[in-house]
């Protein structure tokens, strides 16, 4: 899993039936330091992310092992919307202080 933050939505109005009512969104990932990354992906949102959030995302097969996701093409599903990260010198993110 990586952390990643929501940066905008993907809107699709044709795709394959079995990706009906799946919210998709533009993440950028963040490196140790908490610095947002250049590059980008879009991911399957099932938590109810919003722009600035910071997420915890899963890749691959992992995104597939949700009951809601099993039997779609995902490569990358968001798990959790993240409240707080502490690494060794201390508080890299805190969802209150970005409000």
């Amino acid at each position: 899993m990586q952390i990643a933050r929501v940066c905008g939505t993907v809107v699709g109005t044709h795709k394959l039936p079995s990706l009906t009512g799946v919210k998709f969104l533009l993440l950028q990932l963040v490196d140790l330091d908490g610095r947002v990354l250049p590059e980008y992906e879009v991911a399957a949102d099932p938590v109810g992310a919003g722009i600035g959030e910071w997420v915890l995302v899963a890749r691959g097969s992992a995104a597939r092992q949700d009951d809601r996701s099993d039997r779609r093409p995902l490569d990358a599903l968001v798990v959790a919307i993240i409240d707080t990260v502490s690494g060794e010198n201390g508080r890299i993110y805190s969802k209150s202080d970005s409000y």
